[in-house]
């Protein structure tokens, strides 16, 4: 397919305006590794918020939403819904401690949290782990997705696709590297509001269109099931069952909204915060700032992104029934080469380089923090081998930008490697099962050592490979249909860890003392909480309400917004009173907490 003129030149001007925004801001990241990695401290809320949601919106977000509806209808979507319930948790108990901590990288806490040579080989072992071996793997599949769409929008032949790719990630490498996260935060929010204008418009161009025939058409073109927003179950001759409907199990469902959330590490929504989140939270002005940028993450994030994917995905089941298991997800690139004209084409191809741009420039710079802070520093040229501190930052400085472009080459050749998105999802999320909750309890259980997330981050793999390579052969389907393997890792390693815990010495008592009051958190931390800190043990319920009053009014919103959507008024109206308690609730609990003061 060809691009008519507007179309190049709208993609081509704002590539270029990213290349100068990089070059405009490059003075504001040469002053300290905490200028490039943090923007030395000073973003208000709403920049890191806006990032946070930019860099969870990839290319691959709106393809992976249209597979999960095209095969479980809306009810699909609780295979990342879920998350809000760890994400508020990161908001209410998380987000001000991270900022209080006063680190560069959270892989920095680990020495500051827990003592010895076990600290000091996970902080080493996750700084290549995380910030190289995870983060190509998902760059990966962002860049694959980018190849999907190229692929069916210019009929590229396969062995072009990766130069192709290779060409915008060196673009983006080159704002990203020169700018630091001044220029990546930046670009962010100009990036989102690009790709969010190009996936309404595109919407209501489908939805439109005489093939659908607005929402009343395609309600009647739905197969059954497709707009349930929870899992079914009905009642049959031998007992209850599933209903043979669009839905997922009721297993996965419980898999999701019970476990999942708070058990397995998965980028942009880690337990307790981490990853590129934190590194946003900690790059905030103070406490405040970070608490209403995680909020408005949080939000955003569930309420007002999903319904263009949802109804373009709805939409795309009509329109190509005949597209196979595998290509379900390319149905809402066929539906931007079909319905929209010269000009929107160039729109949205540019919305879709941008959220890839948004998220690849942020794993890079988030890797190259890893690599940099936690490796090279701590282990190869520490601060003190350098005659001065200036000269030492404006070594960090290079050899952040030299790691940046490594990741880059790293994770082209990781992307030659996938073969599906949906393999690299299931292995982050049961590779990760178990480690969520050492995680959420370093912060508010002194006993948790460094060898409670050793053990949590290295033994998933044995148990996710022994219940793949062994058990799903010998039990019932019905069981591996239900997350089996999910559950069975995520149980298996609590214990791993829960043990290893109490064999192990504890922490210092120095280091948990000097951690205690730098960061002072809640929780069971009474053996160094001296009589000079004073504690407000109630805060930790006022949090817990804020927490649950929050989850309830995102998820009411979310459901209210589509229930308008397709015009169900009566549900609507009962959603709406949910949101209107809920929001109550909230704001008259927050003010309770410490977080705003």
């Amino acid at each position: 397919m060809s691009l008519a003129i507007i179309d190049w030149v709208i993609i081509v001007s704002f590539l270029l305006l990213f290349l100068y925004i990089g070059l405009r801001l490059k003075s504001r990241s040469e002053g300290s590794i905490s200028d490039f990695f943090l923007s030395g401290r000073r973003f208000p809320w709403y920049i890191a918020g806006i990032s946070m949601v930019a860099t969870t919106f990839a290319a691959d977000t709106p393809l992976a939403v249209t597979e999960l509806v095209s095969l479980n209808g809306i009810s699909g979507n609780w295979l990342w819904w879920n998350m809000l319930i760890g994400g508020m948790l990161t908001t209410f108990f998380f987000a001000n401690l991270w900022r209080r901590a006063e680190i560069l990288t959270e892989l920095e806490l680990i020495e500051i949290r827990y003592s010895g040579r076990a600290a000091t080989f996970l902080r080493g072992f996750k700084s290549v782990y995380m910030g190289l071996f995870i983060n190509a793997l998902i760059i990966g599949w962002v860049n694959i997705a980018l190849m999907s769409l190229l692929k069916v929008f210019f009929n590229i032949p396969d062995e072009y696709l990766i130069w192709v790719v290779a060409a915008i990630m060196l673009i983006t490498v080159t704002y990203s590297a020169l700018s630091g996260l001044w220029g990546v935060a930046i670009t962010d929010v100009i990036q989102f509001t690009i790709a969010m204008t190009g996936c309404i418009i595109l919407a209501i161009i489908v939805i439109s269109s005489d093939k659908i025939g607005g929402i009343s058409g395609l309600k009647q073109q739905l197969p059954e099931g497709a707009l349930n927003f929870f899992p079914v179950i009905s009642s049959g001759q031998s007992g209850v069952g599933f209903a043979q409907t669009l839905s997922i199990s009721i297993g996965a469902f419980l898999a999701f909204i019970g476990v999942q959330w708070w058990a397995s590490w998965y980028p942009g929504a880690e337990p307790g915060g981490g990853g590129y989140i934190a590194q946003r939270m900690m790059s905030c002005k103070n406490e405040k700032h970070s608490v209403f940028a995680t909020l408005f993450f949080q939000i955003a994030h569930y309420c007002i992104r999903p319904w263009p994917w949802i109804l373009v995905a709805l939409a795309a089941m009509v329109l190509y029934p005949e597209l196979s298991v595998a290509d379900k997800k390319l149905g809402y690139v066929m539906a931007m080469k079909e319905f929209l004209p010269a000009g929107f084409k160039g729109l949205l191809l540019l919305a879709f380089l941008s959220a890839y741009m948004s998220t690849i420039s942020t794993q890079m710079n988030w890797g190259a923090s890893f690599l940099l802070n936690d490796f090279y520093k701590r282990f190869i040229r520490p601060e003190n081998s350098f005659k001065n501190e200036k000269k030492a930052q404006k070594n960090y400085v290079a050899v952040a930008r030299i790691a940046t472009v490594f990741i880059m080459v790293v994770s082209l050749y990781a992307t030659t490697k996938i073969t599906r998105i949906s393999a690299v999802w299931e292995f982050l999320i049961e590779c990760g099962a178990g480690l969520g909750l050492v995680l959420i309890l370093r912060w508010y259980w002194w006993r948790i050592n460094a060898w409670s997330e050793l053990v949590a981050t290295i033994f998933p793999f044995f148990a996710y490979g022994f219940a793949k390579l062994y058990l799903e052969k010998v039990i019932p389907e019905s069981y591996i249909q239900n997350k089996f393997s999910f559950f069975f890792t995520v149980g298996t390693t609590t214990i791993a860890w829960i043990t290893a815990t109490f064999l192990t010495k504890p922490t210092s008592k120095e280091i948990l003392s000097a951690f205690y009051k730098r960061v002072r958190p809640e929780g069971a931390w009474k053996p160094f909480r001296g009589s000079e800190i004073k504690q407000d043990t109630s805060n930790f319920i006022y949090l817990s309400i804020c927490w649950l009053s929050s989850i309830v009014m995102v998820y009411s919103t979310l459901f209210l917004s589509g229930m308008i959507i397709f015009a169900e008024w009566q549900k609507a109206a009962l959603w709406f009173v949910v949101f209107i308690i809920s929001f109550i609730t909230l704001r008259f609990f927050i003010k309770k907490t410490n977080l705003l003061t």
